[in-house]
């Protein structure tokens, strides 16, 4: 509309005005008068602070001239267009309203139309933009490319009066003075737990180069006991830097951080200690105990000379989606959503697009992997909505396939700018950056209750600590979670390097097995049955690893037999190759493999089942390559357990003295030498 409008007054004003009255459609010469003087004022005087053209004057004297000649439909044009600039739509709407009504004809092309149906789209009067969308595409002679930018904008017309018509359940809730100031606050990112939230928050640095002297750095606030988030503090100067951090993706136990740091006004500064590929890069650093280690430009085949931002990491830490932004050659900008894969040497990578029915022609921007690893969330200028950027989900199938995006609806999206949504592991609460009335000031960050319809799986967290079982020394173990029915890894991380902690994510609704490992020490196993029990909403486990010079067993908790037989079951092959792995990577090695069982049924036949059971497992080894010099079994039945039988008399319901019996029906290996 801007192009349009000024090119075709710029024309009007430089032609003589001692021919003003056969110019213009009216012949008061102190109306023309006011006309021209309004026309040159953005022209004749700047704003030194904002470097905004003078508008407000031009505004001002175009008024007094409708002020004496109503009917002047050049005036009410062109001071539309002075509104519109500044951003002040309901003056535009109504002046170029009149414009029209005066001269429906004044713009032979009838673009008019089409700006006009484009502001009210944008004050959210849907109805009156496509009335207005229909005037337009009756011209017979209209600018074919505003013609297929109007059939679209009235398709997404037609999509916000059903979306308004059909409302969801939406009540934002500021998130609380901890977090939100008088400053921008945006991008929030939050670890598995749901107790610890990372951020972008603009604020006023002396120290930057250039007229605003503003900047981007991250903050982090915990939840409290009170269920109130603390104040938030900023990262340390390692991490923030005079220049730009921005639009962080944490990983689920919240130690590694993925962020987008831009340079200075050179174009290659990018902080002390960083280099850059060119425009805006991705960066990563690590968390060791309460320090965070100097950011690194993401290593492999991500960052490029474009423009990379907004990462978010998956939940098993190994995939990674982010928006890349690319300049085109008529100079216009575009922007798509990629996927990276980290590699077995620990880069990234070559960064794949996503399909078409995810990247439209037009911006995405605002990415989101759930920790379920098969639900995405994202913003869009390009998918039917309500105008604006959107926010949008799609699901992942198991294909591999993304289905087609689903806008979320109304009021979650309105008629302005919608991005930064950041959704819990469990699926029932949502995060993001609104500049709505009621605030601190300029964006703050908003929750709201997820509706059912839009929530991902469900996904719990599962934190624990590894140590030495003999010394209690924290171990930093490298673990894996597997799904028992896919056979696929779903999870591999490791502890903290200095506390041994660990905090992964938990999608309900299938079986785990959990190995973890650490040089010198057995390998340590479990699982968990998250496909009936609703009521969980975490797992806490701590993991005791024996030392390879100690004697004590290590239960196999994934190895299962059918009842009351010694035959293997498929889902132990997973767990019964890691004991294999386990035994190549120690070649010196021997073990005893036990059988055991409850205590109830007949102790002889208990002897024979938990032996026979044990060469199972011994046989299976041989079978992979396990010499059976390094390998020895025995069924010790039910002569040693974990619970024994007085203890599980006390235990309260039948469903606890099942899962004591369970204990103790169990196959072990020990170090033997």
């Amino acid at each position: 509309m801007k192009q349009f409008l000024i090119v075709f007054f710029a024309a009007l004003f430089f032609q003589s005005c001692s021919v003003a009255q056969q110019r213009y459609s009216i012949s008061n010469k102190k109306a023309i008068k006011l006309y021209e003087e309004g026309l040159a004022a953005p022209r004749s005087s700047i704003d030194p602070k904002t470097g905004i053209p003078n508008y407000k004057g031009g505004i001002e004297l175009l008024e007094k001239a409708l002020e004496k000649e109503p009917n002047f439909w050049e005036a009410h044009v062109l001071v539309c267009e002075f509104y519109e600039i500044l951003g002040d739509l309901k003056p535009a709407i109504y002046h170029l309203e009149e414009g029209l009504r005066i001269n429906p004809e004044h713009a032979p092309s009838g673009s008019s139309f089409f700006y006009l149906a484009q502001m009210l789209k944008e004050t959210g009067q849907y109805e009156e933009s496509v009335k207005r969308i229909d005037q337009y595409l009756a011209v017979r002679n209209s600018n074919p490319e505003l013609r297929d930018q109007a059939i679209r904008m009235r398709e997404n017309d037609v999509f916000a009066i059903q979306a308004i018509a059909h409302p969801i359940d939406f009540n934002p809730i500021n998130i609380g003075p901890g977090i939100n100031t008088a400053d921008p606050e945006y991008f929030p990112t939050i670890t598995v737990d749901g107790k610890t939230i990372l951020f972008t928050r603009r604020i006023k640095d002396s120290r930057v180069l250039g007229t605003f002297k503003e900047q981007e750095d991250f903050f982090i606030s915990n939840l409290s006991n009170k269920n109130i988030w603390e104040k938030a503090i900023p990262m340390p100067a390692n991490v923030n830097t005079v220049n730009n951090e921005g639009a962080p993706t944490l990983a689920p136990d919240g130690r590694s951080l993925i962020f987008v740091a831009c340079p200075d006004a050179s174009g290659e500064n990018y902080g002390e200690g960083r280099n850059g590929r060119g425009s805006c890069d991705l960066f990563y650093t690590k968390r060791l105990g309460q320090r965070w280690t100097n950011p690194q430009n993401l290593p492999g085949f991500v960052n490029t000379a474009n423009w990379e931002t907004q990462p978010s990491l998956s939940a098993d830490g190994k995939t990674l989606y982010f928006i890349r932004g690319v300049r085109n050659r008529d100079g216009s900008k575009s922007s798509d959503i990629y996927v990276t894969k980290l590699q077995e040497d620990g880069i990234w990578g070559k960064a794949e697009r996503l399909p078409n029915n995810i990247n439209s022609p037009f911006e995405e921007e605002s990415v989101l992997i759930h920790p379920d690893g098969t639900t995405l969330y994202f913003a869009s200028r390009g998918h039917s909505g309500m105008g604006g950027s959107d926010l949008f989900m799609s699901r992942l199938d198991a294909n591999g396939k993304w289905g087609n995006p689903e806008n979320l609806g109304y009021p979650i999206n309105t008629q302005f700018d919608e991005n930064s949504l950041m959704v819990s592991a469990d699926g029932e609460v949502a995060f993001f950056a609104s500049d709505r009335k009621g605030g601190y000031g300029g964006l703050d960050i908003y929750y709201f209750e997820m509706p059912d319809k839009l929530r991902p799986t469900k996904t719990l967290y599962f934190d624990g600590l590894v140590f030495d079982v003999e010394t209690k020394k924290p171990i930093p173990g490298k673990f894996q979670l597997i799904d028992l029915e896919s056979g696929k890894e779903v999870i591999y991380s490791e502890a903290d390097n200095l506390t041994g902690e660990f905090l992964v994510s938990l999608p309900v609704n299938h079986q785990y097995a959990l190995n973890v490992s650490y040089p010198n020490y057995a390998f340590y196993s479990s699982n968990f049955d998250m496909t009936s029990n609703g009521k969980i909403e975490s797992v806490h486990m701590d993991v005791p690893l024996i030392p390879l010079n100690s004697t004590l067993p290590t239960i196999l908790h994934n190895v299962f037999f059918d009842l009351g037989k010694a035959t293997l079951r498929s889902e132990s092959f997973i767990e019964l190759q890691k004991l294999k792995d386990f035994l190549d990577q120690n070649p010196t090695v021997k073990i005893e493999i036990g059988g055991h069982t409850d205590t109830r049924g007949n102790a002889k036949e208990n002897e024979v089942l938990s032996t026979n059971r044990a060469k199972a497992v011994y046989d299976y080894l041989i079978s992979k390559g396990i010499s059976p010099a390094r390998l020895t079994y025995k069924g010790y039945g039910q002569k040693v357990n974990v619970i024994n039988d007085e203890e599980i008399s006390k235990l309260a319901s039948e469903e606890e003295r099942e899962s004591a019996h369970q204990r103790n029906r169990r196959t072990e290996y020990k170090i033997v030498k």
